[in-house]
């Protein structure tokens, strides 16, 4: 049985190995992509907002990061660097009053893959749909 375990951890973790390295060679592939709308988005003269995230009990709280969201519901954004953001974060009271310091996460591809709300799609069409003024940003 002690075998068996072992063997099925060391599955378990080529396969974690694994999907780690798909994330990241996605994530390269989605920067491209980010940094081409960031030079867009500069020449059309798109300007960066003040982030904002919402809080798993529905709080919106200020961030420390500037940028463009990329859902209407303003649950993405990327910022004026090209990190990629998920603005549902954790948070309390002190949380509200003084806001959060957002980690960026791996750029996915399609964006709400898995998702049930129906706003998924390719990055590149998000990004399009930013520079042209459908997802709004205030």
């Amino acid at each position: 049985m002690a075998d068996e375990l072992s063997e099925r951890q060391k599955a378990a973790r080529k396969r974690h190995e694994l999907n780690e390295g798909a994330a990241r060679a996605e994530a390269a592939r989605a920067k491209v992509l980010i940094d081409q709308f960031i030079e867009d988005a500069d020449a059309a003269g798109l300007v960066p907002r003040a982030l904002k995230a919402r809080t798993l009990d529905g709080h919106l709280v200020k961030t420390d990061k500037v940028g463009w969201y990329l859902r209407t519901n303003h649950s993405v954004a990327i910022d004026t660097d090209g990190n990629y953001y998920t603005l549902v974060v954790p948070g309390g009271w002190k949380e509200r009053l003084r806001g959060v310091k957002l980690q960026p996460t791996l750029a996915p591809l399609v964006i709400g893959r898995g998702g049930r709300d129906g706003e998924t799609g390719d990055l590149k069409e998000f990004l399009a749909w930013t520079l042209d003024g459908t997802i709004p940003q205030d």
